[in-house]
């Protein structure tokens, strides 16, 4: 007897379902390595990146929608925000009973990231997929963020958590977003690409690049980013 997926799905599906293992894979590894944590989230993204376009290109099912608002939740919800968490463990003193701001913090944060990007996801397919713009930061981009940040070199809790939490916030606003031309979408996917293979101060210069693009876009894109027919 066949899955009940065969015949069902697509290609673009494939990707999309690719995407969420990805994710599983960033959130072990956030255990372990932030660093390795940080490359896997930006493969993710770009699997993200390449489900739309193979969508385009052969075409998309009833359920890719839906399947890619989940994967999105494991790859851009959960695995930045147990990153975050275990970098702060392992920088922060949380078993002192003094440090229980730190420990809600480092705890209340990540957790708050995940419940706004399920939000937000939830409200993107509900309202956004049929239009070129969105409201509020996208997942892919509030990761990227946090992904860019570490690789760069400035992966200290002091940095992430507090970041954290105003991604969090900044993905359920209403804000509007216009999507990314597909020439800027390739510069983003080359630069992340680069970010994740480089090594040494390769590396560290390709991350600080993508940190400054999706920085720009985050803080930019809303006012000055053009669209179609300007």
């Amino acid at each position: 007897m066949k899955p009940r997926f065969v015949g069902r799905l697509g290609l673009a599906d494939a990707v999309t379902v690719g995407n969420a293992g990805l994710g599983f894979l960033a959130a072990v590894a956030a255990t372990v390595d932030a660093n390795l944590a940080a490359r896997v989230i930006l493969l993710a993204a770009i699997a993200d990146a390449l489900d739309g376009v193979v969508a385009r290109k052969v075409g998309s099912t009833p359920a890719g929608t839906y399947l890619d608002s989940l994967a999105d939740v494991a790859s851009f919800g959960v695995a930045p925000a147990l990153l975050v968490a275990c970098v702060a463990k392992a920088q922060w003193s949380l078993t002192d009973p003094t440090a229980v701001p730190a420990l809600v913090a480092s705890v209340g944060f990540p957790a708050l990231f995940v419940v706004m990007a399920v939000i937000r996801l939830g409200l993107y397919t509900a309202y956004d997929t049929e239009v070129d713009e969105t409201q509020g930061v996208q997942t892919t981009l509030a990761a990227t963020v946090l992904a860019a940040t570490v690789l760069a070199g400035f992966g200290d809790a002091l940095v992430l958590v507090p970041l954290t939490l105003v991604l969090a916030v900044l993905m359920v606003t209403t804000i509007t977003y216009p999507d990314l031309h597909a020439q800027d979408a390739l510069v983003m996917g080359v630069v992340q690409f680069a970010a994740i293979v480089s090594r040494g101060w390769y590396g560290r210069g390709f991350a600080y690049a993508l940190l400054f693009l999706a920085l720009g876009y985050l803080v930019l894109g809303p006012a000055f980013y053009w669209r179609e027919g300007l």
